[in-house]
């Protein structure tokens, strides 16, 4: 064990669960790397991943954003392609753009899709699909409204995806985030998920929740202390 990880051992309080603010103070006094880390979030819920009806993705807005800058790609074309650059697209096109795809050229975080573009979308799968960008409309990144998506994108939107063991990772935000943004950041997409239950999940539904900077350990969450 590194000098890092002991010091880091030294303050941690077994099967403790912490409130938000102890555990984002806790995250901020360990040991300070080369670099930002960011702030991550595990959900398991109380789903049967191996139902298809009780997987579970989508989209949400955070209030204070992830941290994380986003690149965004866009399929359209003419006067809407134009439209989407001033809103904060990083790229637009059309064949070309699936012609970069194909090459490997994909230095983006969310590509979006018009439903009349998937056409041209959807045999990008093999590239898009392993990095988890491949258009979806539960996600937002299949819609006629392609501005709106690259403002919210731009924005902090953050996507999810319930794991083969039911479990949402996600970035909430970084170790520079005050204890109120990181506590507003995880209620509300606790809240987005509590209403998306799949109507068949029965039982508790927020099983237990741990969030975690990139290179430290999993703090478990009081969740009765959060409001969703």
């Amino acid at each position: 064990m590194n000098k890092r990880k002991k010091q880091i051992q030294e303050n941690l309080i077994e099967d403790k669960q912490y409130l938000v603010e102890e555990a984002v103070k806790l995250m901020q006094s360990f040991p300070k790397l080369k670099f930002k880390e960011s702030i991550d979030i595990a959900i398991k819920l109380g789903i049967n991943p191996q139902k298809s009806d009780q997987n579970m993705r989508g989209a949400i807005s955070l209030p204070s954003g992830s941290g994380k800058p986003c690149r965004v790609a866009v399929f359209v074309e003419g006067e809407l392609a134009k439209k989407a650059l001033d809103a904060g697209a990083d790229m637009v096109g059309m064949v070309d753009l699936v012609d970069s795809i194909k090459k490997g050229e994909i230095d983006y975080d969310v590509v979006i899709a018009t439903p009349d573009t998937m056409k041209l979308v959807s045999p990008l799968g093999k590239q898009l699909g392993p990095k988890g960008l491949m258009p979806n409309p539960k996600e937002g990144t299949v819609t006629k409204d392609v501005i709106k998506a690259v403002e919210k994108a731009k924005a902090g939107q953050i996507r999810y995806k319930s794991d083969k063991n039911g479990i949402i990772h996600g970035r909430i935000g970084d170790i520079s985030y005050s204890e109120n943004e990181i506590k507003d950041n995880i209620e509300t997409l606790l809240l987005a998920l509590k209403k998306t239950k799949p109507a068949s999940a029965k039982g508790i539904f927020i099983k237990d929740l741990s969030i975690s900077s990139t290179m430290g350990p999993g703090l478990q969450l009081d969740i009765s202390s959060l409001n969703f």
